[in-house]
């Protein structure tokens, strides 16, 4: 079986979600923040880091339902058991270990200098209204920013 990134995982989110604001403190985050849905369910982890260019505020959300059809489309395709694509509450033990491992690569990347917070986390960036680049940019859909298609050239 090859399923998705930390399909098999059995730790839970709390524990994830615990890692990642200790990895977020450890990297002088000024503050962080926890967004949650009706349920008492963390949904996202904000953060504002102080950089060259002033301080910035992050968002990171999680797509619980994402992941849960991810799954069960590979629970169809014979990678993952159904016992896991079957678990809502799998599902979010995954997607919080997968962010809180894609976000412990990006601090290193940071800490050795090859990128900058600001390049890794941009998508991720809120503006004074909450907005994320990603969701102002998306808005627009990416004008200006797409290149032109190869027949109109």
């Amino acid at each position: 079986m090859s399923g998705l990134l930390c399909y098999t995982t059995s730790i839970s989110a709390d524990k994830s979600i615990s890692e990642i604001i200790g990895m977020l403190s450890r990297s002088k985050a000024r503050q962080i923040l926890q967004d949650f849905d009706g349920s008492g369910n963390v949904t996202a982890i904000s953060f504002r880091k102080q950089t060259n260019f002033g301080e910035m505020s992050f968002r990171l959300p999680i797509d619980v339902p994402a992941v849960h059809q991810v799954l069960r489309n590979q629970y169809q395709e014979r990678k993952v058991p159904r016992s896991l694509a079957n678990d809502a509450g799998h599902a979010r033990r995954v997607a919080w270990r997968i962010v809180r491992n894609w976000i412990e690569a990006q601090l290193a990347l940071i800490e050795v200098g090859m990128v900058k917070v600001e390049q890794v986390f941009l998508p991720y960036m809120q503006n004074p209204a909450g907005q994320t680049v990603f969701e102002v940019m998306e808005e627009s859909h990416f004008q200006g920013l797409a290149l032109p298609s190869p027949a109109a050239q």
